[in-house]
C-alpha cells in the first residue's frame, strides 16, 4: 500500500488537467472556490474507483492475461507521464469569474471525463493487487480506489491553498518546470521499479 500512495502522491504532483484547473481558479477566486472544486474533482475520482472495484475486481480474478496486460498498460502509463512531464510547462491563464453554485460540478465533471484518470484506474491500480492475499480483488481495489481519493483530494487541497497563498511563486514557469521535470523522473525509476516486479514475479 506504501509503493502505491507513493505513486498516487507523484503522480498527483505531476502537472495535468487537475492541478492547472485548481491553480488557476485557486489564483482567480481564493481557496474556499478552489476546494469546492477539489471535492468535486474528488467525486469524479470515486466514481472511476466505485466502477472499476465493482466490474474489474470479477474479470482480473478470471483472466490472469488480462490482469498481466494491465499491469504492463500502467507500466506504459506511467512512462507516458514521465515523458509528458518532461516536456517544456506551457503558460497557463486564469480563469474567468465563475458561478459558485457551479463550482462542484464542473470539477465534477473536469475530472469524470478526464481519460488520464480513467486510464490510471483501469491500469495502474490493478498493478498492485497482490494475487497471494487473503482479501478479494475487489475488496482491494475498493481499498486501493480509496486511498487514492484520499491522497488526491489532500494533494489537491494543498494546490489550492499554495495557489491562493503563494500565486508568484506557482506562476514561476522555470520553478514548475524544474519540479515537474524532478518528479518526471521519479515516475519513470517507479515505472522501470513496477516492470522488474512483473518481470521477476
Amino acid at each position: 500500500m506504501l509503493k502505491f500512495v507513493l505513486t498516487v502522491f507523484l503522480l498527483e504532483l505531476t502537472p495535468g488537467p487537475n492541478m492547472a484547473y485548481l491553480a488557476a481558479l485557486s489564483l482567480a477566486r481564493g481557496r474556499v472556490a478552489g476546494l469546492i472544486a477539489t471535492a468535486g474533482i474528488a467525486l469524479g475520482l470515486a466514481t472511476h474507483a466505485v466502477l472499476v472495484a465493482l466490474g474489474a475486481g470479477a474479470a482480473i480474478q478470471n483472466y490472469p492475461a488480462l490482469y498481466e496486460s494491465l499491469r504492463w498498460a500502467g507500466i506504459a502509463y506511467l512512462l507516458f507521464l514521465a515523458w509528458e512531464g518532461w516536456q517544456p510547462v506551457p503558460e497557463t491563464s486564469s480563469k474567468g469569474p465563475l458561478v459558485p453554485g457551479s463550482l462542484f460540478w464542473r470539477g465534477f465533471l473536469s475530472n469524470v471525463f478526464n481519460p488520464k484518470s480513467i486510464l490510471f484506474f483501469l491500469s495502474v491500480v490493478p498493478g498492485f493487487i497482490d494475487p497471494a492475499s487473503t482479501r478479494s480483488v475487489t475488496l482491494q481495489l475498493a481499498m486501493l480506489g480509496t486511498a487514492a481519493v484520499a491522497v488526491a483530494s489532500i494533494v489537491h487541497s494543498t494546490i489550492v491553498i499554495a495557489a491562493d497563498q503563494s500565486g508568484r511563486w506557482i506562476a514561476d514557469n522555470r520553478m514548475r518546470s524544474v519540479i515537474r521535470r524532478t518528479l518526471s523522473a521519479i515516475l519513470a525509476l517507479m515505472a522501470g521499479w513496477l516492470a522488474w516486479v512483473a518481470v521477476a514475479g
